[in-house]
């Protein structure tokens, strides 16, 4: 039985029927699976949610304890459970920390939703892991050939250059707070960075949690208004909204700096007030996503959650069969 005769797009998001339970679903529901512990895919209220250990974790931070008022339960990767006559199974997608895919079978068929996924390495999660299926949905937040993102090692070498040239300004860094912000301070110690790095306090629990989840992030303080005016050749992170805000004026001579794939596009760089741009993205390029069609080699994908025109018309052209998904709810939260 093909997919599309028991999956549907509803208000609340993707259903499957046979499994009486929704994928990233945009409003509690009775069951659900996540992919991810961003919030425009994982949201409280659900009855019983079905995610990694670290997703669930995730969610714990951001939603409570009790986020879900039935049960939370844990799905490790590569480890299928049978669900209301529909197999489950989780695998790696390179997002960020517990992220994945999710590998549905029902009948002799399957498909593979991807949710965010990278191609890049990254040292906070593990790599995206191509899945055999029917159907293959893929993400495509920056399916246009135009975006394609550099080496992150060259982006944060622009970082340890511009701190060279301006040791009395404070770069402070403009990240999201989960999946960016510790993919850049692992990153930062990768390159041989060893100083304190210093964060806004929307990043405080979820580096902890990182770090609880054996991810050495280093030595970190948050930024207090004791410490504010001290931070003068320092490497501050802090949301991309906290960039411009009252919160930033107690820093010394800032230089602001931005990481996010969206700065591969000058003009909203410069319409940010964006002095260092640095092209930084926990989404796949468009190279990603194209090579990543060819190496999970389903003979149908669908494509939702971005640029779904260009990604369909590669599909075909190569020979694949391909859909748009136009859903609502789902935003670029970590960009």
């Amino acid at each position: 039985m093909h997919p599309r005769q028991w999956i549907e797009i509803r208000p609340e998001g993707i259903y499957c029927k046979p499994g009486n339970f929704y994928i990233d679903p945009s409003r509690p529901v009775e069951h659900a699976v996540i992919t991810h512990g961003h919030a425009d895919h994982a949201r409280g209220g659900h009855g019983t949610a079905i995610a990694t250990p670290e997703t669930l974790a995730i969610m714990r931070v951001r939603y409570g304890q009790e986020h879900a008022t039935v049960e939370q339960r844990a799905l490790p990767y590569n480890h299928p459970i049978l669900y209301n006559d529909v197999t489950i199974s989780l695998h790696p997608a390179g997002h960020i920390l517990g992220s994945a895919q999710v590998r549905l079978e029902y009948e002799g068929s399957s498909i593979v939703f991807s949710g965010d996924y990278k191609r890049a390495a990254d040292p906070t999660c593990p790599p995206f892991e191509p899945v055999p299926c029917d159907v293959f949905v893929t993400e495509a937040t920056f399916a246009l050939p135009v975006f394609v993102h550099p080496p992150i090692a060259g982006e944060i070498a622009k970082l340890l250059h511009s701190l060279h040239l301006f040791p009395e300004r404070c770069h402070q860094i403009g990240v999201y707070a989960l999946g960016k912000c510790q993919r850049v301070i692992m990153e930062l110690r990768r390159a041989g960075y060893a100083e304190t790095i210093y964060l806004h306090g929307a990043m405080v629990k979820l580096c902890a949690l990182y770090q609880d989840f054996g991810i050495d992030l280093g030595s970190l303080e948050q930024v207090t208004v004791e410490n504010a005016k001290t931070l003068a050749g320092k490497i501050v992170l802090c949301p991309p909204s906290a960039l411009d805000d009252r919160w930033s004026r107690k820093l010394p001579d800032v230089l602001t700096v931005a990481a996010s794939g969206w700065m591969r596009i000058r003009a909203r760089a410069k319409q940010k007030g964006v002095e260092l741009p640095l092209i930084i993205s926990d989404h796949a390029d468009w190279n990603e996503l194209t090579h990543t069609i060819a190496d999970v080699g389903a003979p149908e994908i669908w494509v939702t959650h971005g640029r779904e025109e260009a990604l369909v018309y590669h599909a075909h052209q190569n020979g694949v069969k391909a859909q748009a998904l136009h859903m609502l709810g789902y935003e670029d939260e970590s960009e």
